[in-house]
């Protein structure tokens, strides 16, 4: 494990304190998470990768305000979201997260210009003069404001989901691997534009995924096994990320826990 920068234990935007999930009873009881504790700084970019089983979606679930842990704490912005209920989840996520999916979940009959307003419009707000089209200048497809979705190739459609996510400013962006329906030179483009996001803009960013050429463009690379943070890396390339992936099983039977100061 490298030893995080500085800056990455402070402004926290996105926090995790003990976290549990569990599915089913007794016998049948599934540990999605168990006690995790992690933090996600403003404007950093984490990868979060594990063998499948590993809960990495439930943790991004969890930290995102769409499942409820069983036990533990989850912050964003200093608020708590295991205390909201339903309609204040509906409105938080409406207004300070952002989705990237895999499948890009654009509504075909609209155009693009649309399909980027959406959030807005559904939170009753008017987007700003211009604000569309900045939008897509930033994800290179101003041109393409009249298009449906169906005109566009996949790598365009999820730059059109990247500039939706972004239109409403929010606090953080969750990504579900946001790249894994896409050939790796879209898939590439499209990891630019999350950075750009990051590192000039300011967003915080936390995708799961799968393909290790992804998570080298993560500041920080957070690997889960059984339900527990075993291990991260930061600034790590492809090939260091795989190598690390290749002992995952083995941690899971192994590890010891990470400090809780170094996430």
């Amino acid at each position: 494990m490298t030893t995080p920068p500085p800056a990455a234990r402070t402004d926290e935007v996105v926090r995790l304190t003990e976290v549990s999930r569990t599915y089913g009873r007794e016998r049948t009881l599934v540990r999605a998470l168990d006690s995790v504790s992690i933090g996600f700084g403003r404007g950093t970019f984490t990868a979060v990768m594990g063998p499948s089983g590993s809960g990495k979606s439930t943790l991004l679930q969890c930290a995102a305000g769409l499942d409820r842990p069983t036990a533990g704490s989850v912050q964003l912005d200093g608020q708590e979201l295991t205390q909201l209920g339903e309609n204040e989840l509906t409105l938080l996520r409406r207004d300070r997260i952002g989705f990237i999916f895999q499948a890009f979940n654009l509504l075909p009959a609209l155009t693009v210009a649309d399909n980027v307003a959406l959030p807005l419009r559904l939170a009753g707000r008017r987007p700003e003069r211009g604000a569309v089209r900045q939008a897509l200048e930033r994800v290179g497809l101003a041109d393409r404001a009249a298009h449906r979705p169906g005109e566009l190739s996949g790598g365009q459609q999820q730059r059109v989901a990247i500039a939706r996510a972004l239109i409403a400013r929010p606090a953080v962006l969750f990504g579900d691997e946001p790249t894994g329906a896409l050939d790796t030179r879209t898939a590439l483009q499209v990891l630019r534009l999350l950075r750009d996001a990051v590192h000039n803009g300011g967003q915080t960013a936390v995708v799961v995924t799968h393909d290790p050429v992804a998570a080298s463009h993560a500041d920080r690379v957070v690997f889960l096994a059984d339900g527990r943070i075993v291990d991260q890396l930061y600034g790590a390339s492809a090939d260091a990320i795989a190598e690390r992936m290749t002992h995952l099983g083995a941690w899971g039977e192994s590890y010891t826990d990470v400090p809780e100061g170094a996430v």
